[in-house]
């Protein structure tokens, strides 16, 4: 049918004409074009030149003309010609479209002929797009003339008629020969050569391109035109069919508008599902919906032209549907057999036919979303087509073992399910054919091995989890979110299913009939052995179903129902299994919570079989691996109830029933481990209580978790419930709680869980047992804080948790409602004095800190914070004037003494005799029973740290409240402070405590000597004997310049300004020296005398005494030394210490003698009379030159003695004697003088 068109043409109008050549072009018609789509394959919008962009497909459907601005003039340029517009196709029908094959066949020379030289690609590619826009061009001009000018055809009037009527009448006849033409001439997609169907996947970047992607799109531009213009044709037919008559003449064959039509419609339709198939083999599973059938956005609006014109046609000329058209060609596809004949033959290399199709009726129905103006919407434009997804469904779940599928492949094809659910409405049909296949497959793993960990689905861990997974299948994820499209990664085939099942039971307006249909079939796969059959992987997804059964419909037959099925398991069901039925059990409870229905039938049922296993766990009787396989569900259980309370808003419906006996068996079976999980339990539900109590309490302030249920509030009945659970909490837990409390290894927990108590009995104090009233809150305080036995790690972390809650604190602080008693501050401080004293009781043996000490550390340290903030102690500190500063962190030991001298500060400030005694007796509060609390280090002499805190803190007490120890009610701590501390039967282990604390006892000792009324005497002696004792055992045995200036007792008499209270030690010391170790037996000095002399040389030389009477204490012993020793180093010492002891006397004494220095001389001097006057004569040389008024008062004394002494030997003078005496006497001045004239003259 092809002409000779390559010689010259004559235009068919007059040269002259096209002098306004560019006026006559029309602007460009739509076409396909993806050149600036930045994705291709992903993006959604469609090109604004489009057919669909212009409004082309809209006008088409409705009617309207094509382009009813273009062709408007008389003449239209067409292939560079012009033509007159009216009449140009009925009179040169055969020439232009062998034009318009010649510029195709030019484009197609040009795409043979092109290279990849870029330096040509410009010129290339503009020659190519001017090619294809002349034919695209022609193409919109033969759509305008058919809508304008083409007229249904009647028969022809007898008699001549013009030429041109003739011509016209047969253009539909012609136009249909040269439309088929073209079809030939273009031949199908699929026959294009790799060259050119390769210019679907080019990746361009700029504006250039190739010719054959000119080329591809020119033909796609051909195909959609072809039947659009017949669409056309047989719209201005009014119906009429359309023959080829010559073709039928040459060939004897039928050729209509409609067969032409048809054959070109599936030939296209067979060749897009080629294209689509070549891609699908490229697709991984996990792809599925994220990869599109089509390769660039002009196929995917050559997809949708074909899905609205079908419809369209369907719908008026009631032609077949889309659906019909594709489900013919992919039902041949699936089966394997032949297709169609207009179909023409499909590609055979497809790996997998029956996925493939999923695919792309999954993706062919999403692009039916969209609008016949190009709008994505979500509302349905194209009707569903559940009849042949059906048929797809029995090929997926075929029972055929040979032919059976994997999970791989069943995932793909259950994930496209739902996607279609969700773009139609849901079909019972195909709910019911998974169901079918489900239930028999319950039990399987579900699996996709390639895909790892990820292909094991999410296993839901906690009754939470369970039905936040139910939740999740309820409300799936929309079509296109990441949460969809990578669903076939995060769930397995059921669990997609079960969306799918969810979106049936949830459809809006059914009034319940979608359940109606299908609870028969669910309940009916369930019996006595399926139910025992179901593996563990079973049970899950058995009690999954049911779950996201339940919220989607009937909530209580279905719970009741599971309830049922369940009880039909073996009672000696492995653990594993009994664990997924309570997790079940409790998520259906949590159903119900979430409805505000009671939970009571539920939760007894559940807590009966807890207590069951809990017995079993408690028996001795129970193996060990029996005992710890049952912890499996009993763990489970005490997770789930946790939730239960956690996400419940008033704790209103029953949810007291969980708390059962079945706990008082399980706390006491439990190991370490164990035991934290279930006291971790305890605590949950003691706050979760409380929270909603608060909120009964105080409506407007609302406490509620994220996630909780909140039902209205109804104060009277939400008590009544909330006194329920605290009564449950109490007499299953409490118990247990007290029984452990002096535990020598308390878990942390312990602690945590007896504080919730305590708050919980300040909350709802008609709720404590009757052993704990009338003061519950004090009661339990007692039990695990102010006990002394028991552990610091248990007060240390039970009372901040009471003392950081500002309501208890001022309840504490005013006893209001008698709830607390005004004590209850002192106790506390006494609990922390007591932990204070104790914290290094764990130190391991080889003196590194344990986890238990550092934990005690850490919680000391808060406790701390916490007791300076009570109400009585900082009171004591402001009394004080010892406020620490704002925002300083006191460390525990820092903050001890700071209190200890705070309390002795108050005390001495205070005037009133009944205030002292009050304040007396609080004091001794503060400390209770400190020696019993230092014990431990006393005994064992370890560790070192703890005997030095010890040491130090009671050496404090007794430093800064020694006025206070003084009292009558007070000495008998001193007496035992003493006796147990200093005076104990062996100082091993104790040196280095004694040494660094010794001045703080012997400073407090001394002032409460004083002080004491009625045991000073005695206190008195404890004090010297406490210097004696420590004077000598830290007295080095040779003289040793730094143990002597080191000496504790020293360092506690040492003062840089002397003060009555330091005078009063030293004068006890100087006592204990004098008469306990410068004491002489005879003539033998004493042991240790140079080391002795030197310590009270160090004394005096330290201490800036002026007390004649203090200093001169030591005299008699220093003139001792001097008149019996004559060792150098001795004498030497002895003689220093003695001029300290003049000179300062002297100088308190002024211009007169020092009384006390003269009485101790003229004793020395009566005492040696006759004995050693010789050395008494030295000795006092010595001090003459010092002082020789003290001397010259003794003359009298001197002289009487000298003649005494020769009178009493008889022999007259003593020449020698008075020689020695003379010699003293020359140092005595005018005195001296005259006394030895009176001696001359005897």
């Amino acid at each position: 049918m092809e002409e000779d068109i390559s010689q010259s043409l004559t235009p068919p109008v007059s040269p002259f004409a096209g002098e306004s050549q560019c006026e006559l072009t029309p602007a460009l018609p739509p076409c396909f074009s993806c050149a600036f789509d930045p994705g291709r394959d992903d993006t959604r919008s469609l090109s604004s030149d489009s057919y669909i962009g212009r409004g082309s497909l809209k006008r088409l459907l409705l009617r309207l003309a094509p382009a009813p601005a273009d062709y408007e003039d008389d003449t239209v340029d067409i292939f560079g010609f012009p033509w007159v517009t009216e009449t140009a196709l009925v009179e040169s029908t055969k020439l232009l479209f062998g034009l318009f094959r010649q510029k195709l066949l030019k484009l197609e020379t040009l795409v043979q002929s092109s290279s990849h030289d870029f330096g040509q690609a410009s010129s290339l590619h503009y020659e190519a797009e001017d090619l294809r826009q002349q034919c695209v061009l022609f193409l919109q001009y033969v759509k305008v003339f058919l809508y304008r000018y083409l007229e249904p055809t009647c028969p022809l009037e007898e008699g001549p008629c013009h030429p041109y009527e003739e011509l016209e009448a047969q253009l539909p006849s012609a136009l249909l020969e040269e439309l088929f033409g073209v079809t030939l001439f273009i031949g199908r997609l699929k026959d294009l050569p790799a060259n050119i169907q390769s210019a679907l996947t080019i990746q361009h970047q700029g504006k250039l391109f190739p010719p054959s992607w000119h080329l591809l799109h020119l033909h796609l531009d051909i195909h959609w035109s072809v039947l659009e213009i017949l669409h056309l044709l047989g719209q201005r037919m009014q119906g009429q069919v359309v023959y080829a008559h010559q073709f039928v003449n040459l060939t004897g064959e039928n050729l209509t508008n409609n067969s032409l039509f048809e054959e070109h419609l599936c030939n296209l339709l067979s060749d897009l599902t080629g294209m689509a198939m070549g891609k699908y083999s490229k697709v991984r599973p996990t792809e599925a919906l994220t990869s599109h059938h089509y390769h660039c956005t002009c196929t995917k609006e050559l997809w949708i032209l074909l899905i609205h014109l079908l419809e369209h046609r369907s719908k008026v000329l009631h032609t077949q549907s889309f659906w019909n058209y594709m489900n013919k060609l992919l039902r041949s596809l699936i089966s394997g057999q032949p297709v169609a004949e207009q179909y023409g033959v499909l590609p055979t290399h497809c790996k997998d036919p029956l996925g493939f199709t999923w695919w792309l009726v999954t993706h062919l129905a999403e692009l039916g979303q969209y609008s016949r103006n190009g709008a994505f919407q979500n509302e349905k434009q194209l009707e569903d087509n559940w009849s042949f997804v059906g048929e797809l469904l029995k090929s997926t779940c075929n029972r055929n073992p040979k032919r059976a599928l994997q999970e791989d492949q069943i995932r793909m094809h259950v994930h496209c399910c739902l996607s279609l659910s969700l773009l139609w409405k849901p079909n019972n049909s195909t709910v019911t054919t998974l169901w079918e296949y489900y239930s028999k497959n319950l039990s399987g793993s579900f699996t996709v091995p390639w895909l790892g960990v990820s292909g094991l689905g999410s296993v839901s861990r906690t009754p939470l989890a369970l039905l936040d997974q139910a939740r999740s299948c309820c409300s799936p994820s929309p079509l296109r979110s990441s949460g969809h499209t990578q669903l076939y990664r995060s769930a397995n085939s059921f669990h997609i299913f079960l969306r799918v099942l969810a979106l049936y039971l949830a459809q809006e307006n059914a009034g319940g009939a979608p359940w109606r249909q299908i609870k028969g079939r669910v309940y009916s796969k369930f019996h006595q052995r399926r139910m025992q059959e179901l593996s563990e992987a079973g049970l899950m997804n058995f009690l999954l179903l049911f779950v996201v059964v339940a919220r989607q419909a009937e909530l209580e037959d279905v719970a009741g129902r599971a309830c049922e099925l369940l009880g039909l398991l073996p009672p000696d069901s492995p653990p594993a299994q009994r664990s997924l039925v309570w997790r079940g059990q409790l998520a259906l409870l949590l159903l119900f919570q979430e409805r505000g229905l009671d939970v009571g039938a539920q939760a007894s049922w559940l807590a009966s079989s807890f207590s069951q296993t809990a017995r079993e766990f408690y028996l001795k009787t129970t193996e060990p691996s029996r005992r710890l396989a049952l912890w499996g569900p009993l763990g489970s259980y005490l997770e789930g109830v946790a939730e239960v309370f956690e996400t419940s808003a008033s704790l209103g419906l029953s949810e007291e029933k969980l708390l059962n006996e079945g706990f008082g068996l399980l706390l006491p079976a439990c190991r370490q481990s164990e035991l934290s999980s279930a006291l971790g339990f305890l605590q949950i539900v003691l706050r979760e209580l409380r929270r909603v109590h608060q909120r009964n309490v105080q409506p407007g302030h609302s406490t509620c978790p994220p996630g909780a249920w909140l039902p209205p509030p109804n104060a009277s009945v939400g008590k009544d419930r909330h006194l329920a659970v605290a009564a449950a909490l109490w007499a299953h837990f409490f118990p247990f709680l007290r029984s452990l409390r002096l535990s020598n290894t308390p878990p942390a927990q312990l602690a945590d869980a007896a504080a919730g108590f305590t708050l919980l009995a300040f909350d709802l104090p008609s709720s404590a047992p009757q052993d704990l009233q009338p003061n519950p809150i004090q009661s339990i305080m007692q039990c695990f804080s102010w006990d002394d036995m028991l552990h610091p790690l248990l007060v240390t972390r039970y009372l901040p948790h009471l003392l950081q809650n500002s309501e208890l604190v001022y309840s504490v602080s005013s006893g209001c409602g008698g709830s607390v008693s005004a004590s209850a501050q002192t106790l506390s401080v006494r609990a922390w004095f007591r932990c204070v004293l104790q914290q290094h009781i764990h130190k391991n043996p080889d003196g590194t800190d344990s986890r238990a000490g550092r934990a005690l550390e850490e919680q000391l340290s808060e406790l701390t914070r916490l007791i300076l903030r009570l109400p009585e102690v900082d009171s004591i500190l402001q009394r004080a004037g010892m406020q620490p500063g704002a925002g300083s962190k006191l460390v525990p030991r820092s903050a001890l003494e700071m209190f200890i001298k705070a309390v002795g500060r108050v005390y001495s400030g205070l005037q009133v005799l009944s205030e002292r005694s009050a304040m007396a007796t609080r004091a001794l509060d503060y400390t209770g029973d400190i020696m019993k609390y230092i014990k431990h280090y006393l005994v064992n002499k370890s560790p070192q740290e703890g005997l030095l805190l010890a040491y130090w803190a009671v050496g404090c007490v007794v430093k800064h409240w020694s006025p206070l120890l003084a009292t009558s009610k007070a000495q008998q701590l001193l007496f035992n402070i003493v006796n147990g501390l200093l005076l104990p039967n062996s100082l091993s282990g104790l040196d280095k405590a004694l040494r660094d604390s010794l001045s703080l006892y012997l400073q407090g000792l001394s002032i409460a000597t004083s002080m004491s009324q009625s045991q000073g005497a005695y206190l008195k002696k404890q004090l010297r004997d406490v210097i004696s004792k420590y004077l000598d055992h830290f007295l080095p045995a040779t003289p040793s310049v730094g143990a002597i200036a080191n000496h504790p007792v020293l360092l506690a008499a040492c003062e840089a300004t002397p003060t009555p209270r330091g005078a009063a030690l030293r004068r006890s010391i100087l006592q204990v020296i004098s008469e306990n170790f410068l004491h002489f037996k005879g003539n033998a000095p004493p042991s240790r005398l140079v080391t002795v002399l030197a310590f009270l040389l160090e004394l005096l030389r330290r201490n800036n005494d002026s007390d004649p009477a203090l200093l001169t204490m030591p005299l008699p012993s220093l003139l001792h030394c001097l008149k019996l020793v004559n060792e150098p180093h001795v004498r030497r010492t002895s003689t220093e210490a003695l001029q300290l002891v003049v000179e300062r006397c002297s100088a308190a004494a002024g211009d007169a003698p020092c009384d006390q220095i003269v009485t101790v001389l003229q004793s020395f001097v009566e005492e040696n009379e006759g004995l050693y006057d010789k050395q008494v004569y030295s000795v006092l040389e010595t001090i003459a030159v010092l002082d020789s008024r003290v001397v010259q008062v003794l003359i009298p004394i001197l002289s009487l003695s000298l003649r005494n002494t020769e009178h009493k030997r008889g022999l007259g003078k003593n020449t020698t004697l008075r020689n020695a005496y003379r010699n003293l006497l020359t140092l005595l001045g005018d005195g001296g003088q005259a006394e030895i004239i009176s001696l001359e003259q005897d």
